[in-house]
């Protein structure tokens, strides 16, 4: 599994038709608000050109990309959280994602209603956070209530974890998103954990823009990156019409596509890039002529906890790790010949698993 991103957003910005494009999955999308009314959930395969290749060398009988997992929920309007709207209702179920995705409307188009009755970023984003801040406040003042009950009794840890709601109360009345104070205490972050607050998740900005946009943007988008990197945050520029487009293409046909329009990279891609970078996540291959598969894991891990993403008793039984680059795969065409010219290496339980690595784990139970 790659990771489980979460697509927010007022209604009518272009949620749905995106969600359908990316995923292929055929959610209902309109112009009008509220078009979703149940959550949808789709899967896609994380493109990756080195996956491609061993699979081309090895032709394995079963193949394993590793996925993402996108949830498109109804659109958000301001007071959504007291209620208003249909999006309130689903908000939950974004909370175990690892990321949020904002679609942010940055066209013009007077044949598409906009839920404000015009095109303003700004706006439209600080309406979400706010739904978003204050869903997660209700989440600990009720929290509060219990903690409140529990301290009464006087043990050490359940003052602790008081002291950590009335902090993250105090926050988020000041406006600050939550992930704003992780790292800072490990009660709160403990607490944060367990509520699974949505503002404690990281978030991008999916610009959605009109197609003679795409390469460079706009004044909506400018806007859009300034706000972005005032709050250590970053900008992806994709337009729901060429992904349409492209979810109808070949893959041949897509890169043909995407040459045509000056593009080096669908906004797929860029999404799901954009989703690692934020994770720190990471992919190592397993690979043979039964199975070439991917496999998720985050930046620093070391080769044990790697080897558990596969089955836990791979981490608690590993021995040691035979271990190749793709660099290296790519260079001698083979597992065999990179062997032959010793790059094949033996690493233990301290070896930092690198990003592209084709590991076999030996392990005992």
């Amino acid at each position: 599994m790659g990771f489980k991103c979460g697509i927010v957003g007022l209604p009518n910005v272009g949620k749905s038709t995106i969600f359908n494009a990316i995923t292929n999955a055929g959610a209902e999308s309109a112009n009008y608000p509220f078009c979703t009314i149940d959550p949808n959930v789709g899967m896609v395969n994380v493109p990756d050109l080195r996956f491609d290749k061993l699979v081309g060398s090895y032709k394995p009988r079963s193949i394993v990309p590793t996925v993402t997992q996108f949830v498109d929920i109804a659109g958000l309007v301001k007071g959504a959280s007291q209620g208003e709207g249909l999006g309130n209702q689903f908000l939950t179920h974004i909370r175990e994602c690892e990321a949020i995705m904002e679609v942010v409307r940055c066209f013009d188009d007077e044949n598409i209603v906009h839920v404000h009755g015009s095109v303003d970023p700004l706006r439209d984003v600080e309406i979400i956070e706010t739904e978003l801040l204050l869903k997660d406040m209700d989440s600990v003042e009720k929290r509060l209530v219990v903690e409140n009950k529990n301290a009464r009794v006087g043990t050490p840890a359940s003052k602790l974890r008081l002291e950590a709601c009335e902090k993250l109360k105090n926050a988020m009345s000041e406006g600050i998103p939550v992930r704003r104070l992780l790292g800072q205490d490990e009660v709160l972050d403990e607490v944060i954990s367990d509520l699974a607050l949505l503002t404690a998740k990281p978030i991008f900005y999916c610009a959605n823009v009109n197609e003679q946009d795409m390469l460079k943007g706009n004044a909506y988008v400018d806007t859009l990156r300034e706000y972005a990197e005032k709050h250590n945050s970053s900008v992806v520029i994709l337009c729901g019409k060429i992904e349409e487009e492209l979810s109808a293409l070949e893959p041949d046909e897509k890169v043909e596509f995407l040459k045509e329009l000056g593009l080096v990279e669908s906004g797929l891609d860029a999404v799901i890039r954009k989703g690692y970078s934020l994770l720190g996540l990471r992919t190592y291959f397993t690979a043979g002529e039964k199975e070439v598969r991917a496999w998720t894991f985050e930046a620093g891990w070391k080769a044990p906890a790697c080897a558990g993403v596969i089955h836990s008793d791979f981490e608690r039984g590993f021995i040691r790790a035979e271990t190749l680059s793709f660099a290296d795969f790519e260079k001698y065409g083979s597992w065999n010949a990179a062997k032959e010219a010793g790059l094949v290496r033996t690493e233990g339980k301290e070896y930092e698993v690198q990003d592209g690595d084709i590991m076999y784990f030996l392990f005992n139970v």
